[in-house]
Order: structure tokens, then sequence, then C-alpha cells
């Protein structure tokens, strides 16, 4: 799970920097890397943005989002559990 705080973006960035970690999860896996974006979810009121990314490790997900240029808090390992 990548953490963010993006208090003040526009909607339009917001759809951008999303599309910036679908397209870099997709390079990485062309180049071998076992990582694939999953989802996000945006707190508008202020500015809490939580981005679910499925890896190999914490720092594999960092580097994806280095790559991508996208800034972040923390990354850390987050187990999905959703019904």
């Amino acid at each position: 799970m990548v953490e963010r705080d993006l208090k003040g973006i526009a909607m339009d960035d917001l759809a951008a920097a999303q599309k910036a970690a679908i397209a870099t999860a997709e390079t990485m896996r062309r180049e071998g890397a076992k990582v694939r974006y999953m989802h996000s979810s945006f707190v508008p009121n202020d500015g809490r943005c939580m981005c679910f990314f499925e890896g190999e490790s914490a720092e594999q997900v960092q580097s994806l989002n280095d790559r991508a240029a996208l800034p972040y808090q923390r990354v850390t390992e987050a187990l999905d559990l959703r019904a």
C-alpha cells in the first residue's frame, strides 16, 4: 500500500497519476517484475490517497512509484480484506 498526501490535487492530475502508476507497472511486468496496480481510494476532504499494488515486496512497489515520479509518504505491506 502506498500512502499519499494529495491535498488540493486537481481531478485531472489525480487521473494522470493513476495512469502513470498503471503504465509503469505494465512496463515493469514486461521487464520481468511481478507487480501490478490494483486500485486506489481517495479522500478529497483531506487529500489522503491509498494506492494498492500487488508485488513481491514493498521495495519493488516503492521502485515503481519512484520510476513513475509519484509522490508518497510511505510504502508498506498491507492485506486487502475486501469481501
